[in-house]
């Protein structure tokens, strides 16, 4: 009776631990195991992101298979130990022998012997999965290493950008310092200016002060000569001498009166000290309040780099990426924060350069568009067009606009003018285009911005018109708008970039880049990414 109940035994014991059933559990395919051994096969397949199967005969399921208690078969175990604990007292009673172990089973995913028990889970374990999990520990080592070896390399980086940092500082100190010494220079020298001013001023003050003490000297010597006569005349008896010489005197007497300066000579010097402590106060705002804009954007960048990710983060990210690239999840990536600086040479412009057209259904009919829609002429041949068919053409001016209207945070474009006058305008698209008036005119009116280049720049907006200093000495303009903020800048684009002027506006529609041109003129859009972008 004892071999019956041993093979009965072997039945009734677990395919993954290879132990008697414990809370047995059975799968829709019929097979039961340890309720335990069973949840910790599926979370397995689970982790590993393949798909759920009976770890005896196989059979796939799609989704995570519910698990059946199976009291029958628990109630079965208990009663085939007891039995099988009977029989076994009785054996060992009859032979003295001692019972022996069961023989372990094979694994069931690499029909290998069992080995070892994981001290985790408790479950039994191959020598080919103690080999599986040797080869993830030396991938995470590897992993681990070329992190260190990148952190290594960024400590390094970090060391360098250090100099560097000392370095620039140094270079920043010098420069500043030098236009910092240049302004002093210049307000040196316009000193010395208004010095000499001064001592000008002494010296025509003076000179006036010097000739009505002259004056004033000869007037005083004329009247003692005459007060003299007076007393003379006044000591005399006679009654015929005295009436004889007094009309004549008394005539003198009457003309005689003290001579006085003009105007205060002093008041000069008032209205020039009065002129410097005005000019003193005005720089004294202006370097204040400059002084505290350039605090203000040191400091801002500087909190855009701080708010930056530090080392221990950026580690730490690298480690968690390496960790969900091990379960099948994405990396992140660094985030790179750029900072936006106002450019200063014709390179850093050009980051912001935008593409631009010509549409020739806004274009006067007078007007040649040839060039890839980027190049705009007197037409040789008129060719007039019905008006019905470009109801967007401007009808009474030679002008056109681009298809592109502009409402970036920053935009930039080039221009060549050659040939003669012509304008380089910015618009919004209800500009007027039938009105023989300054309304269909570029800068003539609220909806338009206009630079003027003849033989001299002027800038137009709602028929008012500024006159610049600055003579043309190059056929390239650019233009740099920023939307966002309300400016327009024009520069005279050569080996470097000349500022001409700075338009502050509220923009509220996009802007179309628009042009008008005389007679003889050519106006061509630059394309920037052939130029050197």
């Amino acid at each position: 009776m004892a071999e019956p109940i041993s093979v009965r035994m072997n039945r009734l014991c677990c395919r993954i631990c290879c132990q008697v059933l414990r809370n047995p559990a059975t799968l829709l395919c019929g097979h039961s195991f340890c309720m335990q051994c069973i949840q910790g096969r599926l979370n397995h397949d689970e982790r590993s992101n393949c798909p759920y199967s009976c770890p005896e005969c196989g059979h796939k399921f799609p989704t995570r298979p519910q698990l059946i208690k199976d009291t029958t078969l628990a109630d079965l175990v208990r009663d085939a130990e007891r039995c099988d604990a009977g029989s076994e007292k009785r054996k060992r009673h009859h032979s003295g022998e001692s019972m022996q172990a069961p023989k372990r089973d094979l694994c069931w995913r690499h029909s290998s012997s069992l080995h070892s028990q994981c001290h985790k889970t408790k479950q039994i374990m191959c020598i080919s999965i103690q080999h599986t999990l040797k080869e993830e520990l030396k991938n995470m080592l590897v992993k681990s290493k070329q992190i260190l070896q990148e952190q290594e390399q960024k400590r390094r980086n970090l060391g360098k950008t250090l100099e560097q940092i000392q370095e620039e500082a140094r270079k920043t100190q010098d420069y500043c310092e030098s236009v910092l010494v240049g302004i002093i220079d210049s307000l040196q020298r316009h000193y010395l200016s208004v010095r000499e001013l001064i001592g000008a001023q002494e010296e025509a003050a003076a000179a006036q002060v010097q000739i009505s003490l002259q004056t004033l000297k000869v007037k005083m010597e004329d009247m003692r000569k005459r007060n003299a006569e007076l007393e003379r005349l006044a000591q005399t008896d006679s009654d015929v001498d005295f009436l004889e010489r007094w009309p004549s005197l008394q005539r003198l007497c009457e003309k005689d009166h003290l001579h006085e300066v003009s105007e205060d000579p002093l008041l000069p010097f008032e209205f020039t000290k009065r002129a410097v402590e005005q000019l003193g106060r005005q720089l004294e705002e202006f370097c204040d309040k400059e002084f505290a804009s350039i605090s203000q954007t040191a400091d801002s960048g500087e909190q855009q780099e701080s708010g930056g990710e530090t080392e221990e983060d950026d580690t730490q990210q690298r480690c968690e990426a390496t960790t969900s690239q091990s379960h099948g999840l994405p990396e992140v990536n660094d985030t790179v924060i750029e900072l936006n600086e106002e450019p200063k040479t014709r390179a850093e412009f050009l980051k912001y350069a935008c593409g631009l057209s010509l549409d020739p259904a806004t274009a006067h009919e007078n007007l040649a568009i040839s060039d890839g829609d980027r190049e705009v002429k007197l037409s040789p041949h008129q060719c007039k067009s019905p008006a019905s068919r470009y109801p967007e053409r401007f009808l009474q001016r030679r002008q056109v606009l681009c298809r592109e209207g502009l409402q970036a945070e920053r935009c930039y474009y080039e221009i060549e003018v050659k040939g003669g006058k012509a304008e380089i305008a910015l618009a919004y698209k209800g500009i007027d285009r039938k009105s023989r008036t300054a309304l269909s005119a570029f800068g003539g009116n609220a909806k338009s911005w206009s630079l003027d280049c003849s033989r001299n720049y002027s800038v137009s907006h709602r028929a008012d018109s500024i006159k610049l200093t600055t003579l043309p000495s190059h056929h390239r303009i650019g233009v740099y708008l920023k939307f966002k903020e309300g400016t327009l800048s024009f520069y005279e684009v050569s080996d470097s970039m000349k500022f001409l002027y700075k338009v502050e506006a509220e923009f509220t529609e996009p802007l179309y880049p628009g042009f008008w041109l005389e007679e003889k003129c050519c106006i061509r859009i630059c394309d920037l990414r052939r130029d050197g972008l």
